[in-house]
């Protein structure tokens, strides 16, 4: 197996939040997301967030960069799906997503391309979720199992990797303030876990909620969770919460 050891010391790159930003406002501004005074005052507005602390300074540069490299892979995508829509060759997404059981939809939405997809990978050098930038190819080892190779949002190609499918689920989104009520006692989340040396994403399990009123800064609500890998245990705000999709969808 093509595994190599991963350095995952420091924090690099965007948090998830940073990144659902940018992508809001690469679809709402388009071109004009790429101006240098955009992406400086933009970079004002991350190293002043409460997300920040602790981290890197984030430069203007490499939010421009980051626009450059999804404005490009967005015209890709719209060519791809053009492409594979009048092809008899399934795409790749939609090889996945029946692969890891994504291809569910609510109802009323069957139709609806599955390419549009966003997916996360758990590392199997630290055990951490990442975000999936694109999946590079796929392969059937001697075993039957199944694995893809994917690049992560934020890593360049040294940090590609192959995982098992069964390692590949829809992403976790973070959720709005006045969603914290559909966190649930049991909910699985994946929560920001921050240490002297590392800060990374992992699966953790709800097991206490302290429900508070909310206040001009959101949500002020504690919620207790236990991480998955370790067994330990953190008193988190939900600022540091991903949701599972499913939550999403509760009604």
């Amino acid at each position: 197996m093509d595994l190599r050891p991963r350095q995952r010391q420091t924090f690099n790159g965007f948090t998830k939040s940073e990144v659902l930003k940018m992508e809001q406002l690469l679809n709402e501004f388009k071109e004009q997301s790429l101006e240098d005074e955009f992406c400086k005052k933009l970079a004002r507005g991350f190293n002043r967030s409460s997300g920040r602390a602790g981290k890197p300074v984030v430069k203007w540069t490499e939010i421009q960069s980051w626009f450059e490299k999804n404005q490009q892979q967005a015209l890709f995508k719209e060519t791809s799906v053009d492409v594979a829509k009048k092809s008899p060759i399934a795409p790749d997404a939609l090889i996945l997503s029946k692969a890891t059981g994504n291809s569910r939809m609510p109802e009323g939405e069957k139709g609806e391309d599955p390419s549009g997809l966003e997916f996360e990978a758990r590392s199997s050098a630290d055990g951490a979720w990442y975000d999936v930038d694109e999946f590079l190819s796929h392969r059937i080892l001697s075993s039957g199992e199944a694995e893809v190779r994917v690049r992560y949002v934020g890593f360049g190609a040294e940090e590609d990797e192959w995982v098992k499918l069964e390692s590949v689920r829809e992403r976790s989104v973070p959720l709005e303030h006045s969603e914290c009520g559909k966190v649930k006692v049991g909910d699985l989340v994946v929560c920001f876990q921050e240490k002297q040396d590392q800060a990374r994403y992992f699966d953790a399990h709800v097991i206490e909620i302290q429900r508070r009123l909310h206040d001009i800064r959101g949500c002020r609500c504690l919620f207790l969770i236990r991480y998955d890998h370790d067994n330990t245990e953190e008193t988190v705000r939900l600022r540091r919460l991903c949701c599972r999709p499913n939550i999403l969808r509760k009604v």
